[in-house]
């Protein structure tokens, strides 16, 4: 995915040429570190499991797992390595740790790059308005679950309904979702047989129970922004420390890469720092805990999604960038349309 989606005056044509040079040696440096930390929040929870001392590498070994979607995020760019193979073959093994196949998630995440928070075209808003419960279910996971594993079963029979998935390509995420379910059902056939629990353990059991830590990043990339076809407006950006923007791979700097997608996500502290800071501009950002805070109050007392203006923001701790108040209901309960 090359394409260019900001404002060409952001960076200098051959500036921004050089920064999305993609290097072997950088993208093994990242991966390595990510697999190499997994290696021994794996090795430490195997040792301890069934103790107390087994809750720390649970925990850490569960967030580190459902981070590697940062990685099959970025493989599916073709932007970790420069050998394209590489980016294919690391992306697949991510996908299926992940119950979240690779060609569906390219082919998802580039109508969510084309058609960023657009309602009609934008693959990652196929779902309904969020109220307080649905995203609280989503956030701490229940309903991402279902939804992933659902998913991967209804392609495996066949059966593919999302509107942003071309024709032409419908029978190769059905032939993939049929590799995976006979993988999965491989690996419990081996568990049964050699009667270990390791697959549950090490995988299945800490990555379902710490999908929450990942969510945090997952909705506040446009949550509470408005619906319109600008980027450096309807993305946002994350206050964080070094840690987290090494396990995210830098999707922090979430809006300088929806402008530049073809930019590497070890290019992306610079490319931000280029983009924004050293022109004196400012992408939406807030921290994580704020972020939940402020959605938790936007849907208090039975508020949802709907309630607020699609071409406003409203989800903002940023005082240069009120967010806007809901619209006022009718005695029937209905929010009232603004204009």
């Amino acid at each position: 995915m090359d394409e260019v989606f900001g404002r060409r005056d952001m960076i200098a044509p051959a500036r921004l040429k050089a920064l999305s040079v993609k290097s072997d040696a950088r993208g093994f440096r990242q991966l390595g570190t990510h697999l190499g930390a997994l290696a021994v929040t794996g090795t430490a929870l195997a040792s301890t499991w069934g103790t107390w001392w087994a809750v720390l590498p649970f925990l850490l070994h569960g967030t580190l797992i459902n981070f590697l979607y940062a990685g099959q995020h970025e493989l599916s760019h073709w932007t970790v390595f420069r050998t394209k193979k590489l980016n294919e073959i690391f992306g697949r093994l991510f996908g299926f740790i992940l119950i979240y196949p690779r060609d569906f998630d390219q082919i998802q995440h580039f109508a969510h790059h084309r058609y960023t928070q657009d309602w009609e075209g934008d693959g990652e808003l196929t779902r309904d308005r969020y109220t307080l419960t649905s995203y609280l279910l989503w956030v701490l996971g229940p309903t991402y679950w279902y939804t992933r594993v659902r998913r991967v079963i209804r392609f495996a029979l066949g059966i593919v309904t999302e509107p942003y998935i071309p024709e032409g390509r419908k029978p190769e995420v059905i032939r993939e979702a049929r590799w995976h379910v006979a993988g999965y059902a491989a690996l419990a056939a081996l568990s049964i047989a050699t009667g270990s629990w390791l697959a549950i353990e090490l995988w299945l059991l800490p990555m379902l129970a710490l999908k929450p830590v990942h969510q945090l990043q997952n909705t506040i990339e446009h949550l509470g922004l408005p619906h319109v076809d600008t980027i450096v407006q309807n993305t946002r950006s994350t206050r964080t420390n070094a840690v987290m923007r090494w396990m995210a791979w830098n999707m922090q700097y979430h809006t300088a890469h929806h402008a530049f997608p073809g930019v590497p996500c070890y290019q992306l502290p610079t490319l931000h720092q280029e983009i924004f800071v050293e022109k004196g501009r400012k992408p939406p950002t807030m921290s994580y805990l704020s972020f939940q805070w402020a959605v938790v109050r936007a849907f208090w007392n039975g508020r949802t999604e709907a309630d607020y203006p699609d071409d406003a923001i409203w989800i903002s701790d940023d005082t240069d960038l009120e967010p806007v108040a809901p619209r006022v209901r009718h005695a029937s309960g209905n929010p009232a349309k603004q204009g």
